[in-house]
């Protein structure tokens, strides 16, 4: 099975992969469930390998790659951790 950062890579490179719509399960510890959050607004910084940024209800929240929980492309998973 392919690491997040392995798949994340792979949209971001592989042209004909990287067309649709991608979403981003991440794990919302107060919640207690999986949020879906469109690829597109999550910031990843370059050479940072452990987190990445997201603005949600006007917060930027810092969120580490281990909790994205499944990756659905066209709502479709393919990839669960």
């Amino acid at each position: 099975m392919e690491t997040i950062q392995q798949l994340l890579n792979r949209i971001r490179w592989d042209k004909e992969f990287g067309q649709g719509d991608f979403e981003v399960g991440i794990y919302d510890r107060i919640e207690d469930a999986v949020e879906f959050q469109p690829l597109e607004n999550l910031h990843m910084e370059k050479g940072n390998h452990f987190s990445f940024t997201i603005c949600v209800v006007g917060e930027v929240l810092t969120i580490p790659f281990h909790r994205i929980r499944e990756v659905r492309k066209n709502g479709e998973c393919i990839w669960k951790r």
